[in-house]
């Protein structure tokens, strides 16, 4: 949030009070994704922010690591976002890390996930403590926004149960091989579902407000 706070102090100095906290994260979350690589979209704009925030809301609205396909596919449908969609955005996890707690179990105790893969994972995620050792999302290329997550799916080397229930049999299995033989495909498919979910119920017009700071509602 510092980078978002950073951006917002400098577009008041230009702008005050006209661009909301809201747009620039959307903004934000575009060009992330460019900067590392990857396809870039038409970010559309005018909303506004809220005069709320609930945890417990936000943390309702993430699909936890121990997800199964249909939790995902449940969760990701209650917001109008199709199975597509779900496992488009799914591929977000081309970068980033997770801490050890949230793939223990899939490690220890999970068959379907490639042998070497668990082992070298042991090494810094041991059974008891270690909590916050992090391990990449994506072993193979994890500074790069590409394709590469879905062949890991392929080879049984998801991090999180979350990630490989997505090639496990089930429903979502064709559409993991299509992103994973195809960067395009995956990249289109991404582009539109980052556009879906940008439009999930925004605030525009008179509703909420435009935040002067960020992290808090303007007094």
């Amino acid at each position: 949030m510092n980078v978002i706070d950073n951006i917002k102090t400098q577009v008041e100095a230009v702008c005050k009070q006209t661009v909301s906290c809201a747009d620039i994260l959307a903004v934000a979350a575009r060009d992330s994704v460019v900067a590392l690589g990857g396809p870039t979209w038409t970010v559309l704009l005018g909303r506004r922010d809220s005069t709320t925030a609930s945890k417990t809301n936000a943390e309702n609205d993430l699909p936890p690591p121990t997800f199964d396909l249909q939790n995902l596919t449940t969760l990701f449908g209650n917001k109008q976002l199709s199975m597509t969609d779900m496992v488009a955005l799914s591929g977000a996890h081309t970068i980033g890390q997770s801490q050890c707690r949230f793939f223990r179990d899939r490690i220890y105790n999970e068959t379907n996930i490639n042998t070497t893969f668990a082992t070298s994972l042991r090494a810094n995620c041991p059974q008891s403590g270690g909590d916050s050792s992090l391990a990449p999302l994506d072993t193979a290329t994890p500074n790069a926004f590409d394709n590469s997550y879905y062949t890991n799916l392929m080879s049984q080397k998801g991090l999180l149960h979350s990630d490989q229930v997505l090639f496990n049999g089930g429903g979502a299995d064709n559409t993991v091989m299509s992103f994973a033989t195809s960067a395009a495909t995956f990249n289109s498919a991404f582009t539109t579902a980052m556009i879906n979910m940008g439009n999930i119920a925004p605030k525009t017009g008179t509703q909420g407000q435009i935040r002067l700071v960020c992290s808090k509602v303007n007094s």
